[in-house]
């Protein structure tokens, strides 16, 4: 019998999902290169000195029954966690999502307060209609003094624009139906005794407590999945970068890859699953048909990028929170992990305490070149000026950068549908992914995107419509309506 051949490009969770799922066909085979030495993507692990640090914090939590049951089918011993985060502004901790107490009103004080609540009202009764922007998406749903207070600023030191700048499509895959009616009402069920689930069904997905981890990161469950697939016979090539695409007829017929040692090598293939950045995409593809246009709006596609500054302290800190946002215009770093708390297992002396200190960045800037050691420097001086270590209390650090983390909605994003439907009008090829379909997907929602992937090309279909409603509509896997998808 000849097996169809599938290559899959990236060992994300989009690509290692895809490979996982199709080897339960017998007709197919797999091929997966990814250019890095590991698996999993931007939710992978890194280990240093057996202090491990999770790539921007990934709760194993979906609203998909589907994803939590495969989640557990590979991992059986999965932990379950608390979810416990915080705001920091003002020098002062906030509950995130923002709990509507008498004490948040006491920490605002009562004329910012007066503002918030004036404010939010005005904009209840008198909604923007239309919502281009991210600002306008915001300001409907919170008003505009808290969306100054809690979100403007916080949203350009991720972006490095202001949010008027930026579409409402990411509010819409990002915050859905967040608002302060919902903050009201959680607020008000959480004062009920409840039995703890973990399927939180009827819980807004930002506003989940608990969620499953694995005992050593994320990266422990991809490598998991890796290692099944090549039991089950598909290839993993590590290592591997793509150098180019060939297709005829609006089809792929086969790639060419380079190893580490510049040996070139090309794969024939019947389809071709992409979890890389679309920019990439299009500048290895060697099709002469491309429109210059398609190639400009790929290459101009925006994304930003992200550094970990990893800091070991010397003590145990008093803090139970996963991570911690910060809100202080005088400090650069966005956000803080504390890795203890999502799972005891992540730090090698339990006496001590191992930090991410998270910074947005675009890559070549001032920050993205900053040597490392002056890096840990910076860092450790930010932790002092919030208050939370003494100098003396770090007694070692490392620097993770990671290219292209943030898919980013400006620029030629307007134009997005364009480059879509072109690249859609390759039958055999399908986007999946965070990078691969740019779009700021949760883990969950680029494994559906692959899992619909599969089915399409299990099916014989080539109707990828459904491919990219995974995460499009604002009620997608929010509701209990579509719990069970």
């Amino acid at each position: 019998m000849n097996k169809k051949t599938v290559v899959i490009i990236g060992a994300g969770p989009a690509g290692l999902t895809a490979a996982y799922e199709l080897l339960k066909y017998p007709d197919y085979q797999v091929i997966i290169i990814e250019k890095n030495n590991y698996v999993g993507g931007i939710s992978c692990t890194i280990n240093y000195k057996n202090n491990r640090l999770d790539i921007g914090g990934h709760r194993f939590f979906s609203k998909s029954d589907r994803v939590m049951q495969w989640w557990q089918d590979i991992m059986p011993e999965l932990l379950e966690r608390n979810r416990k985060s915080r705001i920091l502004f003002m020098r002062t901790f906030f509950d995130y999502p923002l709990t509507v107490s008498l004490k948040l009103f006491y920490k605002l004080g009562f004329i910012r307060s007066c503002k918030i609540g004036f404010s939010y009202l005005w904009r209840a009764l008198f909604p923007l209609k239309k919502e281009k922007t991210l600002e306008q998406f915001y300001i409907n749903r919170f008003g505009h003094e808290l969306y100054a207070t809690f979100f403007r600023d916080y949203t350009y030191k991720v972006w490095g624009r202001p949010c008027s700048q930026m579409s409402a499509d990411w509010g819409a895959q990002r915050a859905k139906e967040l608002s302060v009616l919902q903050a009201v009402i959680d607020s008000i069920k959480r004062l009920v005794p409840t039995k703890k689930n973990i399927t939180q069904k009827n819980i807004q997905t930002s506003l989940i407590t608990r969620f499953l981890y694995p005992p050593l990161g994320p990266g422990q469950l991809w490598e998991r999945v890796a290692e099944k697939i090549q039991l089950n016979g598909g290839i993993l090539y590590l290592n591997h970068e793509l150098i180019n695409i060939h297709a005829e007829n609006n089809a792929v017929t086969k790639i060419g890859i380079r190893d580490q040692n510049n040996h070139t090598k090309n794969i024939a293939c019947d389809y071709l699953i992409s979890s890389m950045p679309i920019k990439d995409l299009v500048n290895t593809m060697d099709d002469k048909k491309i429109p210059s246009v398609i190639r400009e709006l790929a290459n101009q596609l925006p994304y930003r990028d992200f550094l970990t500054v990893g800091i070991l302290i010397n003590k145990k800190l008093e803090l139970d929170d996963n991570w911690i946002y910060i809100q202080e215009p005088d400090i650069t770093m966005g956000r803080i992990q504390i890795f203890n708390n999502w799972s005891p297992h992540m730090v090698n002396n339990p006496n001590t305490t191992w930090l991410g200190l998270e910074y947005f960045c675009t890559e070549c800037d001032n920050l993205w070149n900053t040597p490392n050691n002056q890096l840990i420097s910076f860092a450790t001086q930010e932790l002092v000026k919030i208050g939370l270590v003494q100098a003396q209390d770090v007694t070692d650090g490392t620097v993770i950068r990671i290219q292209k983390a943030y898919p980013a909605y400006w620029g030629t994003y307007e134009q997005f549908d364009v480059l879509k439907n072109f690249l859609d009008n390759y039958t055999n090829l399908f986007l999946v992914g965070r990078n691969g379909m740019h779009r700021y997907n949760n883990q969950d929602h680029s494994m559906l995107s692959a899992m619909t992937a599969v089915e399409l090309i299990t099916a014989q279909s080539k109707d990828k419509k459904i491919l990219w409603q995974v995460n499009a509509e604002k009620e997608y896997h929010e509701t209990k309506a579509h719990a069970s998808q």
